[in-house]
């Protein structure tokens, strides 16, 4: 059974390259969301395996999503996308309750390599 992912990012060109990273990748893509409140509601309708999280998105933050998505379930793997220089978002987002993050622009072995890693396959 592949893996159930939660893509969120406000760019539609870096879901996409997400999308194929992971779907070449053997996971299913259950979904999409284009901002934090997109990305609270999708998570508790579809209860993805993996959430990809982009920090800086209009309405509601990553940040701020991750939060509520670790309360909604606690055991929630979110893996933050940030963007070079965002150091400090990115150890917030960790506090937060991410469980790890890559850096964009990324290569799509190194996202799959973090993936397996926090799912304990790696």
């Amino acid at each position: 059974m592949p893996k159930k992912v939660l893509i969120v990012d406000d760019a539609v060109f870096m879901r996409n390259m997400i999308r194929d990273i992971f779907t070449s990748g053997g996971f299913q893509v259950v979904g999409e969301a284009a901002n934090g409140l997109e990305a609270v509601e999708k998570f508790r309708e579809l209860r993805p395996d993996l959430t990809t999280m982009d920090i800086v998105m209009p309405f509601k933050s990553g940040i701020e999503a991750t939060r509520e998505i670790v309360k909604v379930d606690p055991r929630a793997v979110v893996i933050m996308c940030s963007a070079l220089g965002q150091e400090a978002l990115v150890m917030e987002a960790i506090e937060a309750g991410a469980s790890d993050f890559i850096v964009k622009p990324f290569k799509s072995e190194d996202v799959i390599a973090v993936v397996k890693k926090v799912l304990g396959e790696g």
